[in-house]
């Protein structure tokens, strides 16, 4: 995939964002990124919200994406490989939702309070599960990269945030942009967007 279509494609999964986070999502660095945006703006495929400094995809920039992207794949001839390994994908989604909830949220004697993370305990048994759904992720991720290998980034990045997690940063499960909860969802919607499926298809 090119630099500028990768920018691109970050915009289109990530949303309106700032280069810190296109830059994660696209392994680039944050002046590289800048550069391809400007270029892109230029196009007339992005636009600079300066207000606060946010990228976001123009409605040309999303259909160009979405040619481009089609197109790559299309080239590559792997859409049955790919669209195989979104099924092991949604497989495993309902359950790192239900994991998020659990870290966030807890349940006991009919009474539902958010998780202050005062119960080591708790808390150690919910990152162990996160360890057990991980190691079933990268399988998936595994087979998403073997036929677009550009979702092999997406290993690295969980495997970050999931080791932060476990050192200590607790956000980094689901509370922040860079959270294992973020880094999936955006696998996710890149995912639709490969395939070109609608967010609620049913």
């Amino acid at each position: 995939m090119s630099r500028d279509l990768s920018v691109l494609h970050a915009l289109r999964c990530v949303g309106t964002s700032g280069l810190t986070r296109v830059a994660s999502f696209t392994g680039l660095e944050e002046s590289d990124v800048e550069s391809e945006l400007i270029d892109l703006e230029v196009a007339g495929l992005v636009t600079h919200h300066r207000g606060f400094g946010g990228w976001a995809l123009t409605e040309s920039g999303r259909s160009a994406d979405a040619e481009r992207i089609k197109a790559d794949l299309e080239s590559a001839g792997t859409r049955p490989a790919l669209a195989e390994a979104f099924d092991a994908f949604l497989v495993l989604n309902p359950e790192l939702l239900d994991l998020c909830t659990a870290w966030q949220i807890r349940s006991a004697d009919g009474v539902t309070a958010v998780n202050d993370h005062s119960d080591t305990a708790y808390d150690a048994r919910v990152l162990a599960l996160f360890g057990d759904f991980h190691a079933r992720a990268v399988v998936v991720i595994a087979a998403l990269a073997a036929a677009a290998p550009r979702f092999g980034r997406y290993d690295a990045r969980l495997s970050e945030a999931l080791d932060r997690a476990q050192a200590g940063e607790r956000e980094r499960l689901a509370d922040t942009i860079d959270s294992y909860h973020a880094i999936w969802a955006e696998l996710h919607e890149d995912l639709l967007a490969t395939l070109g499926i609608a967010r609620w298809a049913g």
